[in-house]
């Protein structure tokens, strides 16, 4: 009898994720990480001791099994009707967790830490990356529109994932694009707190002065 685990609700989980490929074809915990590495590795990455470890749990409990084994004890896994309905009810009777993750985001919130020069060219660099990977996953759609990859159900929903995947990185592009415009000219964390401190010095020499100079008078 197959064992589901307890405990709370994961909205987004490896797991769903491993068992909703192998629901589309066997495969091996080599070909899952190279799969997640084309389709899923900038939504949500897993590395492979994740994968295998998380391979053994899932068999464990009966939501997937051994397809078949290959030389020096390589085994392709495949979902069970078990499994394939426990990714049915996490798709349809789970809250969606729509938390965005997004590292570029959190450093944003940091950038009045660097200087004008240090910004522009990690806004630089950040631009370049997400025009690339738009770029890669134009290609990758333009396959599937062509039906290199055939037209079934699975396909179809993988092109609307990387469909996602276009309009996330180019939005992230202009908003590199955009936040470089916008901290044109200004000055940066530090040179204006370098400038704050020369400013302070000045001042009090000033003040020192002024001071000796009526004590001199007096």
């Amino acid at each position: 009898m197959a064992r589901v685990r307890a405990g709370p609700e994961v909205p987004v989980s490896l797991r769903h994720a491993l068992i909703g490929l192998l629901a589309d074809q066997p495969a091996s915990g080599y070909d899952l990480s190279r799969r997640f590495q084309e389709v899923l590795g900038s939504v949500w990455p897993a590395g492979h001791p994740q994968i295998y470890g998380e391979l053994r749990k899932l068999a464990d409990e009966g939501l997937i099994e051994v397809d078949s084994e290959g030389p020096r004890g390589r085994k392709a896994y495949r979902a069970t009707g078990t499994g394939v309905a426990e990714v049915r009810r996490w798709l349809t009777a789970t809250e969606v967790d729509h938390t965005l993750r997004l590292e570029p985001l959190l450093r944003s919130v940091f950038f009045w830490l660097m200087t004008p020069a240090e910004l522009a060219a990690h806004l630089d660099r950040e631009a370049a990356y997400f025009q690339q990977l738009a770029a890669r996953l134009r290609d990758l759609a333009g396959a599937k529109d062509r039906g290199e990859y055939g037209h079934s159900p699975q396909t179809q929903s993988l092109r609307v994932t990387v469909e996602a995947g276009i309009r996330l990185n180019e939005a992230l592009e202009g908003w590199a694009a955009w936040t470089k415009e916008q901290g044109a000219g200004e000055q940066g964390a530090g040179e204006q707190g370098a400038g704050e401190q020369g400013a302070g010095e000045q001042g009090a020499g000033e003040q020192g002065a002024k001071t000796r100079a009526g004590l001199g008078s007096g």
